[in-house]
């Protein structure tokens, strides 16, 4: 008698530890969070900035995602998620054999049990998916960081900036914190990346904004956003993934993962309309740039607790998120000479450094143990709020991220101080004067008399027509900067 079983059931390429539901979200997450960078931020950035430097900008972002995969399945994969080399950096290894990828996924000696000792964690899919899923986690941090240097850095020295500090400033704050490393095994909880992306890729930004130095002053002081439309866009993309983002951190499709989904779209919401608040109370209307700092504060905040806090504890890191770094970037900035001297072109600092430090203190407070319970390594764990040992996991939560901002303002220095040996790391001042087309050879937009001369014979402009002086209609008075057009 003929049976009929699933398409793929008895196949080899379906083992008996496979667990397609978990595999098919996984992936559906990693390419929700590689959406947020390709194209999200490669379309926020480019929109976001002045017009002359949009080119460039979506280029940084371009360039890092490509060279942050092929430098991950080379050797930084396996730095954060491999065997101990030593308690915060794994043994570089490429991630590239078939025997490796096909076997079911594992990151060393992750999780504590109850006797003390450590075992490791073996989600229901293949390594290849784990791989690729932590790429894009790797990407996004590359790409956020970016932002604190758009609009004068050299293209070169950023194409050599990136491996390097993929190689020694994520690897070690992604091994410590998330592949088996000293914090982890501490018991501190960095659930999706509060610690390891925004506060790395925030204190990086800023350090890296430093060296490289400001931006031309007229560019400083007038950086108007090219095309605002486009940039809600890409704001958008980056909200919509943000449910990869925090919902693929459990490394299943379980309850986990949809509490952390909810969560994470509460606190955006919430943090967005404060700031927006905000911004109508002391400015007297609403901003949509300023919307958007607010969206990226929320998301970035509830990150390290995403699935570890209740949703009523959300809204609040949500109202606080849409506060505290309100006010660090429209008043302490202003009353700061250090945050002034730097020019930080995106506020990353803000957005990520401060949001990112404030979820994680937040998660000290508020990750309820249930919830922890749900992800093994963090069963005994609590927030301060629910007492018991709650006050211990806010101040491990406060060390760690002194360790994560310490390694990244020294590392990022030492990296940009060697390459300043043999590139120089800001443009000169006469690229910078122009923008795109100094330094790719392209622009942006092809608009009609965008920097070029008039030029009656070219244009078919017919001057034969007139003796006299003429009137010349309102599109041919002046080209898009403002630059009369004389006959």
């Amino acid at each position: 008698m003929n049976t009929t079983v699933a398409y793929g059931a008895v196949s080899p390429a379906v083992p008996p530890w496979l667990n397609k539901g978990d595999n098919a979200w996984q992936m559906t997450a990693s390419t929700l969070v590689g959406i947020q960078s390709m194209p999200g931020l490669v379309i926020l950035y480019a929109s976001i900035v002045k017009k002359k430097w949009a080119v460039n900008s979506a280029f940084m972002a371009l360039y890092a995602f490509a060279a942050v995969l092929i430098c991950w399945v080379l050797v930084c994969y396996r730095m954060a998620f491999g065997d101990q080399l030593l308690p915060f950096w794994g043994k570089g290894a490429p991630a590239l054999g078939q025997k490796f990828l096909v076997n079911r996924a594992k990151i060393p000696e992750s999780n504590h049990t109850r006797d003390g000792t450590y075992e490791t964690i073996e989600p229901f899919y293949p390594m290849a998916t784990l791989v690729y899923f932590q790429f894009t986690f790797a990407a996004i941090t590359m790409i956020l960081l970016a932002g604190s240097v758009l609009g004068r850095m050299n293209i070169k020295a950023w194409m050599a900036f990136v491996p390097l500090w993929l190689v020694f400033s994520y690897t070690v704050g992604a091994f410590s914190l998330w592949g088996g490393g000293f914090l982890y095994h501490w018991g501190v909880i960095d659930y999706s990346g509060g610690y390891v992306i925004h506060l790395s890729s925030g204190i990086a930004g800023f350090t890296a904004a430093y060296w490289v130095g400001p931006r031309l002053k007229s560019d400083k002081e007038r950086f108007p956003p090219n095309n605002v439309l486009l940039m809600l866009a890409g704001a958008g993309l980056l909200w919509m993934g943000w449910s990869g983002f925090n919902g693929g951190a459990p490394y299943a499709a379980n309850i986990d993962a949809s509490i952390a989904v909810l969560n994470t779209n509460i606190c955006a919401a919430t943090s967005l309309l404060v700031w927006t608040s905000l911004d109508v109370v002391f400015f007297g209307k609403p901003s949509v740039i300023g919307a958007v700092q607010g969206m990226m504060t929320g998301l970035v905040c509830i990150t390290p607790g995403a699935g570890l806090v209740q949703s009523w504890a959300a809204i609040v890191m949500g109202m606080l998120s849409g506060s505290i770094p309100w006010v660090s970037m429209m008043v302490l900035h202003k009353k700061s000479t250090l945050l002034q001297k730097v020019d930080d072109t995106l506020g990353v600092f803000h957005t990520h450094a401060v949001a990112g430090l404030l979820g994680g203190l937040l998660t000290g407070l508020f990750a309820e143990p249930e919830l922890c319970a749900l992800i093994l390594p963090l069963s005994n764990t609590r927030g301060a709020f629910y007492g018991g040992s709650g006050g211990k996991q806010f101040f491990k939560q406060l060390v760690a991220a002194m360790f994560v901002a310490g390694w990244n303002l020294v590392s990022t220095t030492l990296i940009l101080l060697g390459i300043r040996l043999f590139i120089p790391l800001r443009m000169p001042d006469e690229d910078l004067a122009i923008g795109d087309d100094a330094v790719h050879g392209e622009e942006a937009y092809a608009l009609w008399g965008d920097g070029e001369k008039y030029d009656p014979t070219k244009h078919g402009w017919n001057t034969s027509m007139y003796a006299q002086d003429i009137t010349v209609p309102s599109p041919y008075v002046a080209d898009a900067r403002g630059v009369t057009i004389n006959l």
